[in-house]
């Protein structure tokens, strides 16, 4: 017996000692809950064979008559959801889930790093299947490429598998993202749980747009080339998807380009004998049709499992390939797939023809849809009724086999507990995030038909409903304020709308036209002549002669102000606000980075140790914005900030104040950001100005105080701008006749 096998078969021996003190029925549904799988069973005639590659993408994809009708009967179960209440819908499943406790269970007694529900799904996997190939562990020698893979569950998961029984061998894994640092990524699609990625950043592929998007065809390349110093790629992981909340009946279609795009990359990377794992859904559509049966051709067996871990109630399946063996015979489709590679897949036509999917493979992928079908639609009547409401006998039963799915699962993949010490991870960075998710993330609330409801209505009045019963009707200062703020900025989607919306910017390449806002009575807007004050009172010790202070600005905004022993006021020019309709990220447009670069750069070059600086910032929302941040930072004593200042309504309403100027030891940084200065004057590129997106590393971005003091101030920043948009659309309204 090999060693691989040996783990195998130690995985799933169940111990049944804990499991006596429940009844038999009890034990046999939780052991039904974790042995939702099926297996496509090739026929002895070798009829499944690799399609022609002059045959893929020649014709539009069809129907199958037989699975859209489960899909239209899954749907119709579904929409009886759509009037429910999520969060109130969430709490009755959460309760109904056999496998509800097994998540926290599994935190305490394992003290799993990054143990979510995903962490607990590939654990399972892994515990079921033999997924790490037995030369690998001969060898010594074990690569996984793990795609789609933030906040990275699935390799912590990997890595306390690994550890845990004792799988002694070189593991060298890469993961692949959303790059959640990326500003043009949209926050909708992206997991922004950053905790193991801000300490493993190496190990992260981005793509040399940055953005890791692995729908890219560069990206695929890429990723190719990343991993040539392995000798073989082992095990691929895939368990992307998108938000499809606003279409829930289509979300096969919506995801299937990814599915497409992730197994295009598996079958470029592994090696032969490798294993794959990929997230699908329903598995209806023609684009299913033929990726299943592609992987069949592919690999010795394929598995379509259903985790006890995951909620049972939705459509979610894992496809796990076993054996590649195919990978020389794949080799001409394989280049024609990559062709045709990218998000707009199906524009290309269907993968294979119907006429190429032999009629056993059908029959068999119908039963296999028509299984997990069935589970489903009996999973969500089940809670429908519980929802109308549960007798006692049966809330007492849902809770004896929540305890027992936590025993059996345990015992049966054969949990242990692993020391921090030997986590990937095995520090928190100050202002990542914590207790696994970021204070900000993004959560689904109300009913579907009230979600589709609010899609509807304007900015503001998707402000009043989700600000109902926090404060004054009315009060925009108020509503604000109550609502929590957050890292990466709660508020932040909706002032990017607002922007748009707002009748104070103009179109694209004019310049913006503040609407005139109402004094507001809850705002204590600091002034020239407070902020000077600021300023003095963040001065070290006594001063007997005026402290040089640069003021970024116009002269006028000091003029008729007392003068001030402390202080010799100088002034530099303000870089200019973007252009309006450009950026909704505000300190995103290329030229307002470009001039604030220049503005840090005189500054730091005029100014003598001990002076100060004042210089009004429109935010920091961008990585660039951020390292100039931290260059102050590196040469001031103090580096804080105020908002709201009396700059412009609905412009720089922040104010940096840097005081006790300290020159770089050496000219080096300045050298540095001169060269950069360069860099982002030279000509436009093809598609636009030149732009640096990052100069300082996210890792050095991360550390210390820095995060901390960005979301403070970010956050104060955006919040204030929608007060003033609140306060412009209230004035416009009044007017109006």
């Amino acid at each position: 017996m090999s060693r691989g096998q040996g783990v195998r078969k130690k995985i799933s021996v169940e111990k049944t000692a804990d499991l006596d003190s429940f009844s038999s029925d009890v034990v046999d549904e939780v052991r039904e809950l974790f042995s939702k799988v099926t297996t496509y069973s090739k026929p002895a005639s070798g009829e499944w064979c690799m399609p022609d590659p002059n045959e893929a993408f020649s014709q539009e994809p069809e129907q199958y008559s037989s699975l859209q009708a489960l899909k239209a009967s899954l749907n119709e179960v579904k929409n009886q959801l759509s009037d429910k209440n999520l969060e109130v819908w969430h709490q009755h499943t959460s309760f109904t889930n056999r496998a509800g406790k097994i998540i926290a269970h599994v935190r305490a007694a394992a003290n799993a790093e990054i143990c979510t529900q995903a962490w607990c799904k590939f654990y399972e996997i892994l515990g079921t299947f033999g997924l790490i190939p037995d030369r690998a562990l001969q060898c010594g020698e074990f690569n996984s490429v793990h795609l789609c893979e933030a906040p990275g569950a699935f390799v912590a998961s990997l890595n306390h598998y690994l550890k845990s029984n004792s799988l002694y061998c070189d593991w060298t894994w890469v993961a692949n993202t959303l790059n959640p640092y990326h500003e043009a990524n949209d926050s909708g699609t992206m997991i922004t749980d950053d905790r193991l990625i801000a300490n493993t950043l190496p190990w992260w592929f981005f793509g040399s747009d940055d953005t890791g998007d692995i729908m890219l065809q560069k990206h695929l390349l890429e990723l190719q080339a990343f991993t040539a110093n392995m000798r073989s790629v082992d095990l691929v992981t895939a368990d992307g998807s998108f938000d499809c909340q606003g279409n829930p009946d289509e979300q096969e279609a919506l995801v299937a380009p990814l599915h497409y795009c992730e197994a295009v990359t598996a079958l470029l990377l592994l090696g032969p004998g490798g294993s794959f794992v990929l997230k699908m859904f329903t598995l209806y559509e023609h684009s299913s049709v033929c990726l299943l049966y592609l992987l069949n051709c592919c690999f010795r067996a394929v598995h379509v499992f259903k985790p006890g871990t995951s909620k049972a109630g939705n459509s979610e399946v894992y496809v796990v390939c076993l054996d590649y063996c195919a990978k020389d015979a794949l080799r001409p489709l394989l280049s024609k797939m990559i062709r045709n590679f990218g998000p707009d897949i199906t524009r290309r036509g269907a993968l294979f023809p119907r006429q190429l999917i032999p009629e056993s493979f059908l029959r068999q992928h119908e039963e296999v849809c028509g299984y997990f079908h069935r589970l489903q639609v009996q999973t969500i009547a089940e809670n429908l009724r519980l929802f109308r409401g549960a007798s006692a006998q049966e809330r007492q039963r849902i809770g004896l086999l929540r305890d027992c799915a936590v025993q059996f699962y345990m015992q049966r993949f054969q949990v242990q507990h692993l020391h921090r010490s030997r986590w990937l991870s095995r520090n928190a960075v100050p202002g990542c995030s914590a207790g696994g998710k970021l204070a900000g993330h993004r959560k689904q609330a109300g009913s579907f038909n009230e979600r589709k409801e609010l899609q509807s209505l304007a900015w503001t009045e998707r402000l009043d409903r989700a600000c109902v019963g926090r404060a004054r009707p009315g009060d925009a200062g108020e509503r604000l304020r109550a609502g929590r703020a957050s890292r990466g900025l709660q508020h932040g989607c909706l002032l990017n709308e607002a922007l748009e919306q707002s009748g104070s910017l103009k179109g694209s390449g004019d310049p913006p036209v503040p609407r005139p806002v109402p004094p507001c009575s809850s705002c204590r807007v600091l002034t020239p002549d407070s902020l000077l004050s600021e300023v003095c009172g963040l001065l070290d010790g006594p001063h007997g002669q005026g402290v040089p202070c640069l003021w970024v600005g116009s002269p006028s905004v000091l003029s008729g102000l007392p003068q001030r022993e402390e202080l010799r006021v100088e002034f530099s020019p303000q870089p200019p606000l973007p252009a309006a309709g450009r950026a909704t990220l505000h300190d995103a447009e290329p030229r307002y980075q470009r001039e604030l670069l220049a503005c840090v750069l005189r500054s730091l070059h005029g100014l003598q140790p001990g002076g100060c600086l004042v210089l009004p910032l429109l935010s920091a929302l961008t990585r660039f914005t951020a390292g100039l941040v931290l260059v102050l930072h590196h040469c001031f004593r103090s580096v804080t900030f105020r908002c709201p200042a009396s700059t412009d309504a609905l412009g720089a309403v922040a104010v940096l104040l840097c005081t006790d100027y300290r020159r770089p030891p050496s000219g080096r940084l300045l050298d540095f950001l001169r060269d950069m200065q360069g860099l982002v004057s030279g000509p436009p590129g093809p598609s636009g100005p030149r732009q640096v997106l990052q100069f300082v590393p996210m890792e050095v971005l991360l550390q210390g105080a820095l995060p901390d003091f960005l979301w403070t101030m970010n956050t104060t920043i955006t919040r204030h701008r929608l007060h003033l948009l609140v306060q412009a659309e209230q004035s416009a309204a009044m007017a109006t006749p």
